[in-house]
């Protein structure tokens, strides 16, 4: 018998890490799995092209238009032909509200089933042209995965949502790639000017340097802590300028590091001690996910986290979780954690055994599981 065939579609599968889904679904041997990935896509670094990796499943370059911008992104002619091949499960890691993916959901065999896949948790009235493309991409979809709790309480009773099958599936970690790592961890600090371990620990930041991750607060924060630190921050956006400048005034003690490659991730957070993700809830936003938080606790890093949206289910009590707004609090537990190494390594700890829920293999898993059961019509609501 013919395995069942499984297209899955994602522009962030232009970065190899970012496959480790498509790869483990492929690993079992049970699904011919395909990735229709960008030939290559605007990055906040420059333009990247399609990285080639070895891995289970085939990859296809395809080619995309206006990748600056995600909302109106599209594919062209590459996609729409190898969505006219029989597939069995089309699935689309692309938010249903997106131009791209109204047009895999036109693409898309009626005989083939498919699943969408999204980070949204707030329920949002979307401007037109982004409701329409919602909507179509709905209609169409057979089942979607909302990744994570606060995604399905937003939109399970959504129109479009109700109704189909849908389950509650996270993203995964690499825990080949993010380990405790001694060697990485000597390493990064002697490129940054630190010696590996002289007793003064490192207070870590990844993400994005805008105003909702709550880098403000953070900064704030560590002005507050009185006991010997250094702080760690990797990433890249407008608030860069500011916290240079907030940087220069705390000389030798903070490093910001704003070109740091996907491959080169786990290596710098091996360099912490501490994570510190100080995520702040807007009126359009709060945080979805937190791919930072899992990646920490894969390396053995303890973290430090506020409340916003997602974190309080992936910290799960494997971190210590803090107010958003609360400055005061940030630097009292900031200053506690760095005060005790016994702590720090008992975080370190629980948060390894956390990481496991999120290995890509268990996530891939739980994919096919759900693919399998809307192939065969059994699935409730």
């Amino acid at each position: 018998m013919a395995r069942p065939r499984l297209l899955t579609i994602a522009h962030s599968y232009v970065v190899g890490l970012n496959r480790r889904l498509a790869d483990e679904m492929a690993r079992g041997g049970t699904w011919e799995v395909v990735a229709a990935a960008p030939r290559s896509y605007a990055g906040d670094h420059g333009p990247i092209a399609l990285e080639q990796t070895k891995e289970g499943c085939r990859v296809v370059p395809v080619g995309v238009r206006r990748s600056r911008w995600p909302h109106v992104m599209s594919y062209g002619q590459e996609l729409r032909e190898l969505l006219a091949e029989r597939w069995d499960v089309v699935h689309c890691w692309e938010e249903p509200y997106v131009l791209a993916a109204a047009q895999i959901a036109r693409w898309t065999p009626r005989s083939a089933t498919l699943v969408f896949a999204t980070f949204q948790n707030i329920p949002k009235r979307y401007p037109f042209p982004l409701r329409w493309f919602e909507g179509l991409a709905m209609h169409r979809a057979n089942g979607w995965i909302a990744f994570g709790s606060t995604v399905e309480a937003a939109l399970e009773a959504r129109p479009g949502y109700a109704g189909r099958p849908h389950r509650v599936i996270p993203p995964g970690v690499d825990l080949d790639a993010f380990h405790p790592d001694a060697a990485a961890r000597r390493s990064i600090r002697g490129a940054l000017g630190w010696p590996a371990d002289d007793g003064i620990p490192v207070v870590g930041y990844l993400g994005r340097f805008v105003p909702e991750k709550g880098l403000k607060l953070l900064t704030a924060a560590l002005d507050g802590v009185t006991r010997p630190w250094r702080a760690l921050l990797v990433g890249v956006g407008p608030l860069e300028q500011e916290l240079r400048a907030w940087a220069t005034r705390h000389g030798d003690r903070v490093r910001i590091a704003s070109g740091v490659r996907h491959a080169d991730v786990p290596a710098h957070l091996n360099a912490m001690d501490l994570l510190c993700a100080p995520s702040q809830t807007t009126a359009r936003w709060r945080e979805q996910f937190g791919r930072m938080l899992v990646e920490a606790f894969a390396c053995g890093v303890p973290v430090l986290a506020s409340d916003s949206g997602e974190i309080p289910h992936v910290v799960d009590g494997c971190g210590i979780l803090l107010p958003e707004a609360d400055v005061s609090a940030w630097s009292s537990a900031i200053a506690a954690l760095l005060e005790d190494p016994s702590r720090r390594a008992g975080l370190s700890g629980v948060g390894r055994a956390r990481a496991e829920r999120y290995a890509w293999p268990r996530i891939a898993a739980e994919h096919l599981v759900f693919f399998e059961g809307l192939r065969n019509g059994g699935l409730a609501v």
